[in-house]
């Protein structure tokens, strides 16, 4: 598979012989359109048509279908009424040619030219996801991530990155919601969550929500706000260090008192919108038994719920979990979200053994 994807990679650098060709590839089909006018259909033209479009930029692919128009001209004429039913598939061959070269100029403007512009939207997508995973947690502590994106899009604008400190004493753990869903919010959550992912865990916990805002203020997005919630939890004795930016408040289990309750401290404004704001931060303990759950709007939103009547929702999802574990708990919240599959979803769920 590896020699194959090195091939393809040389194959498409190759401007002019991939030209060369297509155009070579044109005159034998044209030739055998000549030599086995029965068996040969003028359909044999589209995958030269959609080949080009799929490896070349808009120019020489021009030149190809102009090589492919001519070939398709001169070959009509010499067969004359030898071939019948040749308008209808002449004429979508033509608009394929169209909407190919629709499809490179676009691909052109991005710089996705070839099949290498799709390889590297899913390594995106993947170093993407690769962030959110957890670091090894010592035997006493678990951790999961969940997240599902709108509508089952490849993208989402909901992302986690997380880091455990050179000791292995602190875990970090930063959910972000930029604004909008699924591919309209992916390449800004993208883009975001490698400048996150540098700054989580490189300076004070207290100053890791002001440098995010920041960083959106410089960055001027018509569409640049976006709510996180990050958490610092002390694997050694358990104090956790929790702050928001416009983000719903965490839960928290507590095995002594068998309740969940919610963490409204360290509430902060929207990152991107506010310059110089302060996040405060609210303090708290993660005992033997206990768990945390961090979550993105989608799982408590919905058109037709009130806010309250999610987070009842999601309690209630939760509660099955004490008494068996917080295993899987993460995914069933995404799951089972109060917007279902209508908006991008991320839990983080964290728990002392």
């Amino acid at each position: 598979m590896r020699r194959l994807g090195d091939f393809a990679a040389r194959f498409e650098r190759s401007r002019t012989g991939l030209v060369l060709t297509f155009l070579a590839a044109t005159a034998l089909t044209g030739f055998a359109v000549l030599a086995w006018p029965p068996y040969m259909p003028w359909a044999a033209y589209s995958l030269i048509v959609v080949g080009a479009g799929l490896f070349l930029e808009p120019l020489p692919l021009l030149v190809v279908y102009a090589g492919v128009a001519a070939d398709i001209v001169v070959v009509g004429g010499v067969l004359g009424d030898r071939k019948t039913a040749t308008v209808g598939t002449i004429v979508v061959t033509f608009l394929l040619m169209v909407l190919m070269m629709w499809l490179a100029r676009a691909r052109s403007e991005v710089g996705l030219v070839g099949v290498k512009g799709e390889s590297m939207l899913v390594d995106m997508r993947d170093r993407l996801r690769a962030q959110g995973e957890l670091p090894p947690l010592p035997p006493t502590w678990g951790a999961e991530v969940a997240l599902e994106s709108a509508y089952g899009d490849r993208f989402a604008g909901d992302f986690v990155v997380a880091t455990r400190s050179t000791d292995g004493r602190t875990l970090e753990i930063a959910l972000v919601d930029v604004s909008g869903k699924g591919r309209n919010a992916g390449t800004r959550s993208l883009l975001l969550s490698g400048a996150l992912g540098g700054l989580l865990g490189e300076m004070n916990e207290c100053g890791f929500l002001r440098s995010a805002n920041n960083h959106l203020l410089r960055l001027r997005w018509p569409e640049g706000f976006a709510t996180a919630v990050h958490v610092a939890v002390d694997l050694v004795d358990g104090t956790f260090s929790i702050g928001y930016a416009g983000h719903p408040a965490a839960a928290q289990f507590s095995a002594g008192s068998g309740r969940w309750v919610m963490l409204q401290g360290g509430r902060g404004p929207l990152l991107g919108v506010i310059d110089d704001a302060d996040f405060p931060r609210e303090e708290g303990m993660l005992r033997r038994g206990d768990a945390l759950v961090l979550y993105s709007d989608g799982v408590i939103e919905a058109r037709d719920t009130a806010l309250v009547d999610g987070i009842d929702r999601m309690l209630g999802r939760a509660e099955s979990y004490v008494t068996k574990g917080f295993e899987g708990l993460a995914q069933r919240l995404c799951d089972q979200a109060a917007a279902g599959h209508g908006d991008d979803r991320a839990v983080v769920t964290i728990w002392r053994r």
